[in-house]
């Protein structure tokens, strides 16, 4: 591993000017599960390291708004995952933080930083005798006449295919959430469904974050449809690993007629993907197993898979058909 300067801030504004003296190769530092990972492969090599964990103003969370729940960024994901209120009336924000790691990685992990992280593509984590267009600009993509088993069947381009391996972002996205971030050019929020680009020629960008610009908060608008809400991950092996398909769904029932659909994709695309033509399928509807499963294969209509990964595509419905139905059922609860 690369030898490098540690720096620890005591405030938020202490943290951004280190990052502008630290110059290029500077990275932000908050559980260091993803980047001490990626630094022992070669994949990351940062000059300095920011270490804004003990940070403690950007890890409050109120759920207790009418309007908008409130996620420092830095609060811990163990914690997040256990607030009463997402648990009763968000379980799929709930749940996508429980499917995401092990309750060890949980106790370190926090909530912002985990939007960031990179993906588990073999070829990208694999070092230089892998041609990878996001590690290496210009060098190529091995995964294109490689193994293609786990790559994205939706956003992907002819310079990448890795998919975005994360579960909250997944969750947040069906809820519409905005990230809050800080820069010395000062604070601004973006939608999350703006945060992550698709790959096209230039997959080593990954955010539309600026490289000196500090993810400070998350914020959630309050929906009623919160409560009829499920997170559903397939993956190889039952705990902790990440997902081969996931979906996110959300939806409101009025006499049994969808009011509301919320639906969105994880496991399959090069970054959190939304449905709105599974959604468009939904509403109107009453909610059946024939209209999930035709919202589900709705969601994959534009799938491009390649030679390993096509099984996703039917993988990928079921997951949002059973999504639905267990939807349903906490509707029908509720």
């Amino acid at each position: 591993m690369q030898r490098f300067t540690y720096v620890r801030p005591s405030t938020p504004a202490e943290a951004i000017r280190a990052m502008a003296d630290g110059g290029p190769g500077t990275r932000f530092l908050a559980g260091g599960t993803t980047l001490f990972d990626l630094m022992k492969l070669g994949a990351e090599a940062p000059r300095t390291l920011i270490d804004v964990s003990r940070l403690d103003t950007l890890a409050r969370v109120d759920t207790s708004g009418s309007h908008e729940l409130i996620f420092g960024a830095l609060a811990r994901m163990s914690d997040v995952a256990a607030d009463h209120r997402l648990r009763e009336d968000y379980p799929a924000l709930s749940e996508s933080l429980d499917k995401a790691a092990s309750q060890q990685l949980r106790n370190m992990a926090r909530v912002g930083p985990n939007l960031l992280q990179r993906t588990r593509c073999a070829y990208f984590r694999g070092g230089e005798v892998f041609p990878c267009n996001k590690r290496a600009p210009g060098s190529g993509c091995a995964a294109r006449e490689g193994l293609d088993r786990g790559h994205a069947l939706l956003g992907a381009s002819d310079a990448c295919a890795a998919v975005y391996p994360g579960d909250w972002a997944i969750a947040l996205l069906a809820f519409d959430a905005v990230v809050d971030t800080l820069s010395p050019r000062g604070e601004r929020s973006i939608p999350l469904r703006e945060l992550h680009r698709e790959p096209g020629s230039t997959p080593d960008l990954e955010t539309v974050l600026a490289p000196d610009e500090l993810l400070v908060r998350i914020r959630v608008p309050t929906s009623q449809a919160g409560r009829a809400s499920t997170y559903h991950k397939i993956r190889d092996r039952e705990s902790y690993a990440f997902a081969l398909t996931s979906a996110a769904v959300a939806v409101r029932l009025e006499g049994g007629v969808v009011t509301e659909a919320r639906v969105a994709l994880g496991g399959v695309a090069t970054r959190p993907w939304r449905s709105p033509e599974a959604e468009s399928v939904l509403l109107g509807q009453f909610l059946t197993e024939d209209v999930a499963r035709r919202a589900g294969q709705a969601a994959f209509a534009a799938a491009k898979p390649g030679r390993q990964n096509a099984f996703k595509v039917e993988l990928g419905a079921r997951t949002v058909t059973d999504a639905l139905l267990i939807a349903r059922r906490r509707a029908e609860q509720s």
